[in-house]
């Protein structure tokens, strides 16, 4: 399920506010100008299936995005829970950064947590298989995947070299809650 919580920055411990209906994650993070739409991920996609079938499964979406938004480049995050690089790769996307230009991300499979410092609040979603999520360029904030990542996302660029990321330097994420591992197909009991 799709969660979005609300904490003031100097407070991590407990959110102010803590949302799970779809519909009012998305009006709450559009009032702060961050896109949040369900789609349909109907496509049968797994964490290791290649570049090419998970562009291939979602070409019309991703045609479409590509047009609306002007992005240039497109690629898929993949990853299992015995991905042999899992670890670096979380910690690579930990620290807070920003980019200059928009992230979008849909996500195919699975799941991921964007965590977003704005202003004096930092908002924490946790992204679901058919969640389509654009922050704006600029925008200060990190991703977790956990410890256990299992999730498939599809990510638009308008810069043709891909995800490019400027680190703020600042120490935030350290101070937050970080994903919890999500029960995948695979990893179910």
């Amino acid at each position: 399920m799709s969660r979005l919580r609300i904490f003031d920055e100097a407070w991590p411990e407990a959110p102010t506010e803590t949302l799970t209906d779809h519909a009012a994650i998305s009006t709450a993070l559009a009032k702060v100008g961050v896109r949040f739409e369900r789609w349909a991920a109907s496509q049968p996609i797994s964490p290791g299936a290649s570049q090419d079938e998970v562009v291939a499964a979602y070409r019309a979406d991703i045609d479409r995005l590509m047009a609306a938004g002007g992005y240039q480049s497109v690629d898929v995050i993949s990853l299992a829970p015995d991905h042999p690089d899992r670890a670096a790769l979380r910690a690579k996307f930990l620290s807070e950064h920003r980019h200059s230009e928009d992230e979008v991300r849909f996500f195919v499979a699975g799941s991921g947590q964007f965590t977003l410092h704005l202003d004096s609040g930092v908002y924490d979603v946790l992204c679901e298989q058919g969640d389509l999520i654009g922050v704006p360029a600029g925008t200060r904030h990190w991703f977790d995947m956990s410890e256990s990542p299992y999730f498939v996302a599809i990510r638009l660029f308008t810069n043709k070299d891909g995800w490019v990321a400027q680190f703020t330097g600042e120490d935030i994420a350290t101070r937050f809650p970080r994903m919890a591992p999500q029960a995948g197909p695979a990893q179910t009991a």
